[in-house]
């Protein structure tokens, strides 16, 4: 037997059942009874059995004493370590039959945790607030993890079953119900994916088959990629949720955390497998990636089709130079951004990534990143918060909390105006204050361990807020990270000001960002007056002029080009934290 998908494979009247164990010397299917497997040379055990039907509930037992779920379940009703239970993909009648997607330089991204969305916490509660994003303007919910992991509160990061949407959210049906629902709203989805590590709780794969792994990173055994059977789980497990739940694309978390690439590299061969799904299917099919390292070279928005490379990469260097203007916060990688940060934000807006090279204080003095060379602005995705900056904090404190509003306003104006994709946080569109601090649901040595290191992560925090840093494994701080919503009959005024921008980007700038350019940015008047430049299809150009201060300054620049489309005339003295852009022709 070859190298071949991971899973059972469902039949009218029987499922055969497949399982690689090298490191097994017998291994058996059990679902009512017991099915002995036949082993190839290659490590493959395989067994067919009559009885099996969707619904039937197995697991594998290892020689003759360890009983373990399917590493590619589908469902794992009774959490990590109960048994798996068999799924028809094929059943769900899709209403949305015609969808195909939207093109990349269309997407504006909320990103949300399933389990906090909503009060319920469930993929289908999540269907009642579709409407809201869309009368908001977003065109893309991006879900974070959805593997299932130890427990019933987690951010999705330990998932250690890939193939299973965790069974505290619903089940793969309810998934998909969430999702048919987005696209008959013109809503793509995408989903989070972890390739670097398995979490540290209910993974059996070290029993049987330990050339899965080849290391330890602080988050778990590093995945070995050079082993082909390896490859071949994560490129199924990236096809399974782009086939069988009709995702729009994925974003892989922290790929400069994966240990072993192996050649062609692992995300190479992501892309390509997608790239002939997506050419199969007609559908647009966006791949973006986390990436510490901004490797530019991975990078290639423009193909419609993927083909070794990404759509796109989060832009961390956005992030920070802005939260270390909005709070003055200097600790931490923030540290690196502390000489002249408004240069920094400029370069940013002009150039993609802060750092393309240059030496980092904060990663020991080593250069980080790459020449953006001709990548398109649409290959960053910009964002002001997301899951991370709120959570890796002590108090998972967002913006709202220290930043003044009319600074963050100022920044929403350009991040959501600017050619590059935003990304918002859940509830930011409204200006939420509801924390996202981190939560699992880990018990005995393992949970002990997890407070430990959050006490040393955080022990400035520890020592000035004491009893207030939330408890990582405490049920409260899950439930604390629940989303607030407001009665949107009342007058929110952020909510309002985030709908008029997005609708002035759907309006204005989104006909044109499919051969978007960068041209220029510069700072004048001391570094607070901005000025940026773009190119854009059609020969249109667009211009920003922003005071990025809490001073008036002097607006000594010439007229801005062409036509006002948010702020109006900038004055002779612009105000403090105001922006003003405008559209013409180059």
């Amino acid at each position: 037997m070859s190298v071949g998908r991971f899973g059972p494979i469902l039949r009218p009247d029987s499922a055969t059942f497949r399982l690689w164990a090298p490191a097994a010397s017998e291994v058996a299917v059990v679902t009512d009874s017991t099915h002995e497997m036949a082993k190839d040379d290659n490590g493959w055990f395989i067994a067919e059995v009559a009885a099996a039907r969707p619904g039937t509930r197995y697991h594998y037992r290892i020689d003759g004493g360890l009983d373990v779920p399917d590493p590619a379940s589908s469902y794992q009703p009774d959490d990590v370590s109960g048994p798996s239970e068999l799924i028809d993909h094929s059943r769900f009648q899709w209403k949305a039959i015609d969808w195909r997607g939207r093109p990349w330089h269309e997407t504006v991204i909320l990103e949300c945790h399933v389990g906090t969305f909503t009060p319920e916490g469930t993929y289908r509660a999540m269907i009642g607030k579709l409407d809201h994003l869309v009368s908001t303007g977003i065109t893309a919910l991006e879900l974070m993890p959805l593997a299932d992991f130890a427990g019933t509160w987690n951010w999705g990061y330990d998932g250690v079953l890939w193939y299973a949407p965790d069974h505290v959210y619903g089940t793969p049906d309810d998934l998909r119900e969430l999702i048919d629902q987005a696209h008959l709203r013109g809503l793509m989805v995408f989903l989070d994916v972890v390739y670097n590590h398995f979490g540290p709780e209910g993974n059996y794969l070290a029993r049987y088959a330990p050339q899965f792994f080849c290391a330890e990173t602080p988050w778990g055994s590093a995945i070995d990629y050079r082993v082909p059977e390896v490859r071949a789980f994560a490129v199924d497990n990236a096809l399974h949720w782009l086939d069988n739940y009709r995702f729009d694309g994925l974003r892989l978390d922290a790929v400069h955390a994966l240990a072993e690439m192996g050649e062609p590299s692992i995300l190479n061969e992501i892309s390509r497998a997608v790239g002939v799904l997506a050419r199969q299917s007609g559908r647009h099919i966006h791949l973006v990636l986390e990436n510490d390292d901004n490797r530019a070279v991975l990078l290639d928005p423009s193909s419609s089709i993927p083909d070794g490379k990404y759509r796109a990469q989060w832009n961390d260097d956005y992030h920070h130079v802005w939260h270390l203007i909005l709070t003055q916060e200097t600790h931490g990688y923030y540290g690196d951004y502390t000489t002249q940060p408004r240069h920094l934000l400029a370069r940013t807006l002009r150039s993609g990534f802060a750092y393309q090279g240059e030496l980092s204080a904060h990663r020991g003095g080593r250069a980080r990143g790459e020449q953006i060379g001709v990548l398109p602005p649409t290959a960053f995705v910009n964002f002001l918060q997301n899951h991370d900056q709120i959570g890796n904090r002590a108090l998972g404190d967002r913006l709202e909390w220290t930043a003044d509003a009319r600074a963050i306003e100022a920044a929403l104006a350009i991040t959501l105006l600017a050619p590059m994709p935003p990304l918002m946080f859940m509830g930011e569109e409204w200006g939420a204050t509801t924390p996202f601090p981190f939560f699992c649901d880990f018990t005995g040595d393992l949970a002990d361990a997890v407070r430990a290191g959050r006490r040393r992560e955080f022990a400035e925090a520890y020592e000035t807020f004491g009893n207030d840093v939330p408890d990582p494994l405490a049920l409260s701080t899950f439930r604390s990270a629940i989303l607030a919503w407001p009665d949107f009959t009342r007058s929110l005024p952020r909510h309002a000001f985030v709908k008029e921008l997005l609708r002035t980007r759907r309006d204005e700038l989104t006909p044109h960002l499919a051969n978007a350019a960068f041209a220029s940015a510069e700072l004048r008047q001391n570094d607070r007056l901005l000025i940026a430049y773009w190119r854009l299809g059609d020969n249109a150009l667009l211009h920003l002029r922003a005071n990025v201060s809490d001073h008036n300054v002097t607006n000594d620049a010439s007229p801005m080009p062409g036509r006002p489309i948010w702020g109006g005339e900038p004055p002779a003295r612009l105000p403090a934290w105001s922006v003003f852009w405008s559209m013409g022709a180059i």
